[in-house]
Parts: C-alpha cells; sequence; structure tokens
C-alpha cells in the first residue's frame, strides 16, 4: 500500500506537501488516476486518485474513506533531553512512532549537550516513521523548552508521571506505572538529571524509577519507557 500524509484532507480532495509530492512522483513515478493511500495523521484513511501534478504538487481525488482508527484511551507522553547526537535522537523518535507513541517534548536540562534540534527534519523522521509502520497517528513534538519551565507548566499533570534514573530510581516503571491511563515519563540526558533537578522533579510529586539494571543511553532509557507502558497497555486490554 502507498500510504501518503497530508495535513489538509476533506472526503473530496487533497494536496501533497512538497516532501510527498516529490517522493510520489519522482521517486514512485506515480502518474495520472494511480491509486493511493492518503492519511491525515489523525486517524482516517482514504483512498484517492492522482488528479493533477501541477506546479510539482499532487492533487488527490478523494474516492472514499476507509476507516477512523479509534486513539489509544490512554497517551504516552515521553520528555526527553536531547542526545548529543542528532542520529540517536532521530533513532529514538523513528522507533518511538513505531511502537506507538503520542507526545514528544524536547527538553533542556543541566548536563544537557545539545541545545538545538533541527525540528523540520525531525517532523520528517516523524511522518516517515508512521507510514513505514501503517500508523495512522502521527505523534506531536512540542517545542523545546527548558525542565524547569516545562516542570512549572500549568498543562503538566503528575498523575502517573515519573522521572526516570538509574541512580535514583529505586522503584521500577512497570510496577508503578498505571495501566490505562494516560503517563508521562521524564528522562535525562547523558550524565542524568542532576541532584538539584531531581529534588525539583520531587518538589511536584513527580517519584524516581529505574528502566532496568543497567545504565542506558539516553535513547535507549526513552524506548524501553515508551515500549514498558504500550505493553502494560496491551496487557490491560486482553482482559
Amino acid at each position: 500500500m502507498n500510504l501518503f500524509y497530508s495535513q489538509e484532507v476533506d472526503n473530496t480532495q487533497c494536496v501533497l506537501g512538497n516532501e510527498e509530492s516529490k517522493h510520489a512522483i519522482r521517486v514512485l513515478r506515480l502518474k495520472l488516476g494511480d491509486e493511493i493511500h492518503v492519511t491525515d495523521g489523525k486517524g482516517s484513511l482514504y483512498v484517492g486518485n492522482i488528479s493533477s501534478t501541477d506546479n510539482k504538487l499532487c492533487s488527490v481525488e478523494i474516492l472514499r474513506k476507509l476507516h477512523d482508527e479509534n486513539r489509544r484511551s490512554s497517551k504516552i507522553h515521553i520528555a526527553i533531553a536531547p542526545t548529543k547526537s542528532n542520529s540517536r535522537f532521530e533513532w529514538f523518535l523513528e522507533k518511538a512512532c513505531e511502537i506507538g507513541i503520542d507526545t514528544i517534548t524536547p527538553i533542556m536540562c543541566e548536563h544537557s549537550e545539545r541545545r538545538k534540534l533541527p525540528e523540520g527534519r525531525l517532523d520528517k523522521i516523524l511522518i516517515g516513521a508512521m507510514k513505514q509502520s501503517q500508523n495512522l497517528y502521527l505523534p506531536v513534538l512540542n517545542p523545546t523548552t527548558t525542565l524547569e519551565a516545562f516542570l512549572s507548566s500549568s498543562v503538566l499533570d503528575t498523575t502517573n508521571t515519573f522521572l526516570a534514573s538509574y541512580e535514583k530510581g529505586n522503584s521500577d516503571l512497570a510496577s508503578e506505572c498505571i495501566a490505562g491511563n494516560d503517563a508521562l515519563v521524564l528522562i535525562g540526558p547523558e550524565g542524568d538529571f542532576s541532584e538539584s533537578e531531581i529534588e525539583r522533579a520531587g518538589s511536584f510529586g513527580i517519584p524516581n524509577v529505574n528502566l532496568g539494571q543497567t545504565r542506558l543511553r539516553t535513547e535507549t532509557a526513552a524506548i524501553v519507557a515508551v515500549h514498558t507502558i504500550s505493553l502494560l497497555n496491551n496487557q490491560l486490554l486482553k482482559r
């Protein structure tokens, strides 16, 4: 199935963006009348025919909506300090999207070595992972913020929220996380969170947890957290 992403899809037509149009026309060499599938990244899947390739943009005539995928009742949010290596952060985004993540918030911490992210490229990574995994939901990548601003946010719900720390986490995430509820895990940079950051999170009622008996890289820890929560939620659904 040729799956494409468009931000704006209605029941009659849509226009693919520059990157998606380029992939359809130049890479796959699709032509007028060819059938493709399109998702809006919000759970809907459509089938349509290519109706125009003018101005290097691919227009699609929507034939029908195939179905709407029900969003998971519980959402997974990872607040993560960007890794020093961009490729490792991209790897995390790709794999987390494949497993099933809803929101990612990059956070700047005291030990952070990377302060800027190529947001445009990261969006492409997420779109590609969504399409490859046949996932109809595009995860939200929030703007980069500081840990303090994130903790002080009025929208922060500390219920089922955890700070993962190899040194300080006595309980493991799997035993502390409440399956079926929205979950948020904070993942620190190389070198972990500082003592003051851990104390600050604790002042908001956020407990420390561990993700296993070995010290994990930042991106590995984040994937372990996503997979652990996803597995708990899936086990709950099977009961």
